[in-house]
């Protein structure tokens, strides 16, 4: 294997490693020997390139983050209406539900870390705001909150379901949450 001067992708294959294992294990599973064997890189990569396991899952759940940012992003840009936009957060919330088991293990595992540990609630916490950035574009600022919350409660409801619900109760929730003439606070 090459040294890690030149391996650029080294430290890329550490944090796709560490994912995967996270996602095939859980986190408790996780150590730097496995991620190392994972990565295909020598022990000694793990510490050259992170100054801790924190510091590797932080950056890896950051990876992650950025990923189903992502996935808003592509859904979330084109609505040019607010049905539109409707239609989007329901295909949103249908393409996360029935994508990636990998996807959503990580979204747990990385509850559970930020239920417990300020530094992942604060990661959570830049990752729902770039979220409702995406919502805000069509949606006000409460409406967006409100929306972000649905969209991670059905996406997990979807998800862990036997028969998940369809489009059309998707939808509808939806309509509920983005009705004009919300009640005055």
């Amino acid at each position: 294997m090459a040294t890690g001067h030149t391996d650029p992708q080294r430290r890329e294959r550490i944090l796709a490693a560490t994912l995967d294992l996270i996602a095939d294990e859980g986190i408790a599973r996780v150590s730097h020997r496995k991620i190392a064997a994972r990565a295909g890189v020598p022990l000694g990569s793990m510490t050259y390139h992170f100054s801790g396991m924190d510091d590797l899952l932080r950056e890896a759940f950051g990876r992650f983050t950025d990923h189903i940012v992502a996935v808003f992003d592509a859904y979330l840009s084109a609505p040019a209406d607010p049905e539109q936009a409707r239609a989007a957060v329901a295909d949103l919330v249908h393409v996360l539900s029935e994508g990636s088991q990998r996807d959503l293990v990580l979204t747990q595992e990385l509850y559970t870390l930020a239920a417990r540990q300020p530094a992942y609630r604060e990661l959570t916490q830049e990752w729902m705001r770039r979220s409702r950035v995406h919502l805000e574009k069509h949606f006000d600022p409460d409406t967006a909150r409100q929306l972000d919350a649905l969209i991670e409660g059905l996406t997990l409801h979807r998800a862990l379901a036997q028969e998940p619900h369809g489009r059309t109760l998707t939808l509808e929730a939806i309509a509920r949450i983005t009705a004009t003439g919300a009640p005055a606070r």
